[in-house]
């Protein structure tokens, strides 16, 4: 009896590492209800984007690689569902388990509810309520089919069941990104341009853009890397640059002279220059995630978030992306009363255990898989 375990975009990976070391453990001592196939969309093929996360997560090479590549998200959508159709109908598992809220989230689990094959969603109910953002939909559409809702917080629970979900099928179960930032600190490196750009702790910022309202209109973008340089007050600015991104920066090189451009790091080296920024400044909402844990100021560039808990527990702050907003932050950060922030509950570095005996109690009853 095996599972499926969808992986498919950078954020996947830290989300399923814990989940499969935990079947790894149960397997190895002889509890060996069920095992996995690990299935590679191919949504992020680039070697920072994704082969680097394998390596140093210690995530197996996958099963089977869908090899999708790049397009427009109906055209990544389209593909994967037909690729891996074919793929569910020669061997299909007893459950799909999807991760997070990209484009093959959303389509692996269309195709597997289309095969009778049942859907466990980890990361299930979060919501930032913001149509406009495709991860939104994605979720919204996930969780609309899934049998069995791993969530992360007290919030998503409340959404889950004022959308009508029944309580018996949610499971509190934590953060896996956050069991893997915990186990892999002690790994934390420092990146190779750290000595030859001068850094030192607590004495620069990590920027991240990604997000299409920011980043796939040149104006917009300008307006925020604008506002950026003349709030930074002489620190340097670190910014691991996109794919989606780098496709705009060059109609701007003027304002790119203030920033340190570098490729997307692997995690390792970017989770150190997170660790020891003075701040994170961000449209990201894993790294709000990942910053509150490390007790690190965050400013998210957004009006919106999926994870509120960041905010009203962690260390994030929606700063918006207008120049007076961002003004108002960086003289927080800078008079040091910016809040200090606490770990939200059960982001303790035990997600992955609970899923997995989560997902023993659901295989082992037939009965109550096919009563749900």
């Amino acid at each position: 009896m095996f599972i499926d375990i969808i992986a498919a975009a950078r954020p996947n990976f830290m989300k399923i590492a814990p989940i499969i070391d935990a079947i790894r453990v149960r397997n190895h001592i002889g509890k060996e209800i069920f095992d996995f196939r690990l299935v590679h969309t191919g949504q992020h093929y680039d070697e920072n984007m994704s082969s680097s996360f394998f390596k140093q997560l210690n995530i197996p090479q996958p099963h089977i690689n869908l090899e999708v590549g790049s397009g427009s998200q109906a055209e990544i959508a389209a593909e994967i569902m037909i690729r891996y159709e074919r793929v569910l109908i020669d061997s299909p598992p007893v459950l799909v388990l999807v991760v997070g809220d990209v484009t093959s989230t959303m389509a692996c689990a269309i195709t597997a509810q289309k095969l009778g094959i049942p859907v466990a969603h980890v990361e299930a109910g979060i919501r930032s309520g913001d149509w406009k953002m495709p991860e939104e939909i994605n979720r919204l559409v996930t969780d609309s089919i899934t049998n069995w809702f791993f969530t992360t917080s007290e919030f998503a629970n409340r959404c889950l069941i004022d959308s009508g979900v029944s309580p018996t099928r949610i499971f509190f179960v934590g953060n896996t990104m956050i069991d893997t930032l915990l186990k892999n600190t002690k790994h934390f490196c420092r990146p190779k341009f750290w000595n030859e750009h001068q850094l030192h702790k607590k004495n620069y910022f990590v920027l991240t853009l990604h997000r299409p309202s920011n980043v796939d209109h040149s104006n917009v973008l300008s307006d925020l890397l604008r506002s950026i340089s003349s709030l930074k007050r002489d620190l340097p600015v670190v910014f691991p640059v996109h794919p989606r991104t780098s496709k705009i920066l060059h109609q701007f090189p003027e304002l790119l002279r203030n920033f340190i451009l570098v490729e997307p790091q692997p995690y390792f080296e970017f989770n150190y220059l997170v660790q020891n920024a003075k701040a994170v400044i961000t449209d990201s909402g894993g790294i709000t995630e990942e910053a509150t844990v490390m007790g690190i100021p965050c400013l998210t560039l957004r009006d919106t978030t999926e994870r509120p808990e960041t905010v009203s527990c962690g260390t994030n702050v929606l700063v918006g992306t207008s120049h007076s907003a961002m003004a108002d932050a960086f003289d927080t950060l800078f008079s040091g009363l910016w809040k200090k922030g606490a770990i939200p509950k059960l982001w303790d570095g035990h997600a992955g255990e609970r899923i997995v005996n989560v997902l023993e109690r659901i295989l082992i009853s037939t009965d109550y898989v096919k009563s749900e």
